[in-house]
C-alpha cells in the first residue's frame, strides 16, 4: 500500500520491469492524461452526433416531401436511411454520455485517490464503449483501447489493496448502472431531437432497426 501511495504522487521506477534508468510519471499525472484523452474522444463523439442530427434532418425533410408527393417508394427509401442514421446516432450518443460519466469518475479518483474501489467500473465502461463504438468511429475505438490499457495499468499498480477489498460483482453492477443511465439519456435525447417519421414509411424504417 505504501508503495502504491509513493507511486501516486512520485515517479515510478521501471527498473523492476527490466527498463533501467527510466522513470514513469506519477500515477496521478498519468490519470490526468487519461482524463484529457477521454474528454477529447467525448468531444469527437459530440461533434459526430451533431453531424448525424443534421444529416437526419435533411433526409427527414426529403422523406416528408416524398410522402406528400405520394412517392411511396422514395419515401420508404428515405425512411430506411433515417432509421440507419438514428441507429448510429444512438450508439454515438450512448458512448458520448458514458464517457462523460467516466471522466467525472476519474476526476473524483484524481481528487481522492480511490483507485481500488472506483477504477474497476470505470475500466469496464471504457471497454464496453470501445467495443460499441469501434464499428462506428474506428479512430475513437482505437484511442479508447489505449486509454483502457492505461486504466488497467492503474488497477495493476494498486496491487494488493484490490485483491483484498475489490468486489468484482459490485464493479460489474456499477459499470452496468453507468451504461444504463447513458442509454436512458440517449433514448430521451433521440426522442427530443429526432422527429417521428411519417406513418407509412416509418414502419419500414422501424423494421430495419429491430
Amino acid at each position: 500500500m505504501n508503495n502504491f501511495l509513493n507511486q501516486w504522487d512520485g515517479e515510478q521506477d521501471n527498473h523492476k520491469l527490466g527498463i533501467p534508468f527510466h522513470h514513469r510519471p506519477p500515477l496521478k499525472q498519468q490519470l490526468s492524461s487519461a482524463i484529457y484523452r477521454l474528454k477529447t474522444q467525448q468531444n469527437k463523439l459530440e461533434s459526430a452526433a451533431l453531424r448525424m442530427q443534421q444529416h437526419d434532418k435533411e433526409i427527414f425533410a426529403k422523406c416528408v416531401s416524398a410522402q406528400m408527393s405520394h412517392d411511396t417508394a422514395r419515401a420508404a427509401m428515405y425512411a430506411n436511411e433515417c432509421a440507419e442514421v438514428r441507429k448510429i446516432a444512438k450508439v454515438t450518443l450512448q458512448s458520448q454520455l458514458a464517457l462523460e460519466q467516466v471522466a467525472l469518475r476519474l476526476e473524483t479518483i484524481e481528487e481522492f485517490g480511490d483507485i481500488a474501489r472506483m477504477m474497476g467500473p470505470v475500466a469496464s465502461v471504457v471497454r464496453s464503449v470501445k467495443n460499441q463504438i469501434s464499428g462506428v468511429i474506428p479512430e475513437v475505438g482505437y484511442e479508447l483501447n489505449e486509454v483502457g490499457e492505461m486504466l488497467n495499468g492503474f488497477i495493476a499498480d494498486a496491487g494488493e489493496p484490490i485483491t483484498e477489498s475489490y468486489d468484482v460483482s459490485a464493479s460489474n453492477d456499477e459499470a452496468q448502472r453507468i451504461l444504463g443511465e447513458a442509454n436512458a439519456i440517449a433514448d430521451q435525447h433521440l426522442k427530443d431531437k429526432f422527429p417521428d417519421l411519417p406513418s407509412g414509411p416509418q414502419r419500414l424504417g422501424e423494421s430495419i432497426s429491430h
